[in-house]
């Protein structure tokens, strides 16, 4: 057996995942691989080139500094974690000047899972301790490694549950070794027909075998984040459900299956709009009875699908792009503590569903 955390590596890893997700902040997702970041980019005819991402990170990051009161964390992708702003700074300086902490996605995609149908698992477990260590030593504080579940008439299967939940625990022990706080995402994608109560069976089913799988492996709860899916119904459900009824099925998911260790829950935002899932945050936070844990965001294309649409590539765009990011972030913020009243953004309304995401 690996030897066991000290005592001095658990309250530093406590310390991190607990000021990541302080009242009112949650994380920036902004580790869209080149290939999703060139999606991105298409949308406003920008060309996906390293310097046009560039030129987009370093609009994320040299935002107004009110934009750091809403945000604890942003995720990095490997090739902007060692990007520079055009004056030369760091961009995990900057991003730690502004008081927030840098963390990287540290999963290398996910691939068919064999003996299954249409499944898949997450690899990047090679070489995971050397990359976590450098990673650390580069200013990274917390780690990010998505896994993929889908609902469907015989998915997610009890292999694939247990598989991903397996391969979740294993990489957050070597994060917690190398002093990264995980993320645990345990994602289901919103693909499908299925309707909210669907949802809500298989997500307490897929949490429950990851924390047993955590637990089995030694993984030091007060040390880590849940990043999952909210319970919502299936993006072709013919039934409509209020944000109310959202909240209370999440809420419920998580009482029955999160380990009131666990510092913080920070939701995806898995395909909904930009102005959807602040509504459905802040209905989870004001949705009545126990819970243990900060409920806050680690939202990609929700925080920044109105930013995109500001900038559209050019320079005379970049202040206008970051009052975008600006809004969301304090929607967000406030959403997070359950004082979400609305807020007017570009692309508030516009669908970022894509079917079978991956980045």
């Amino acid at each position: 057996m690996d030897a066991p955390l000290t005592p001095e590596l658990k309250k530093e890893l406590k310390n991190i995942a607990e000021s990541i997700v302080k009242p009112g902040k949650g994380i920036l997702a902004a580790d869209e691989s080149t290939g999703t970041m060139g999606k991105r980019l298409s949308q406003i005819s920008v060309e996906n080139t390293e310097e046009n991402r560039r030129l987009y990170r370093q609009l994320l990051f040299t935002a107004d500094q009110k934009v750091a009161q809403h945000i604890g964390g942003v995720i990095l992708y490997h090739e902007t974690l060692y990007q520079k702003a055009d004056d030369g700074t760091p961009f995990v300086k900057m991003i730690q000047d502004l008081g927030i902490i840098p963390g990287i996605k540290v999963d290398k995609g996910v691939v068919p899972l064999a003996g299954t149908v249409n499944e898949g698992t997450t690899q990047g477990l090679d070489g995971l301790g050397e990359r976590c260590a450098q990673y650390k030593k580069d200013g990274c504080q917390f780690a990010k490694w998505r896994c993929v579940l889908k609902i469907g008439p015989n998915n997610p299967s009890e292999l694939a549950i247990k598989e991903n939940a397996n391969v979740l625990a294993r990489y957050a022990t070597i994060c917690q070794a190398n002093g990264l706080v995980p993320i645990v995402e345990p994602e289901i994608l919103c693909d499908g027909e299925h309707d909210l109560e669907t949802c809500q069976k298989v997500t307490e089913a897929v949490i429950s075998a990851t924390y047993k799988a955590l637990v089995d492996h030694h993984v030091y709860l007060e040390g880590t984040l849940l990043k999952p899916n909210m319970v919502t119904p299936g993006q072709s459900c013919s039934k409509k459900y209020t944000p109310e009824q959202i909240g209370e099925a999440t809420v419920t998911a998580l009482q029955r299956t999160v380990p009131a260790a666990v510092p913080g829950i920070t939701f995806l935002s898995g395909g909904q709009s930009e102005e959807e899932a602040s509504v459905n945050l802040n209905a989870i936070n004001k949705h009545p009875g126990k819970k243990p844990w900060a409920l806050t965001f680690s939202f990609g294309r929700a925080l920044q699908a109105s930013t995109l649409k500001a900038w559209g590539g050019k320079s005379e765009n970049v202040k206008a792009g970051q009052a975008e990011l600006g809004k969301r972030a304090m929607a967000n913020g406030a959403a997070s503590c359950g004082k979400y009243t609305g807020i007017d953004s570009l692309a508030g309304s516009q669908k970022t569903f894509e079917a079978n995401y991956a980045y």
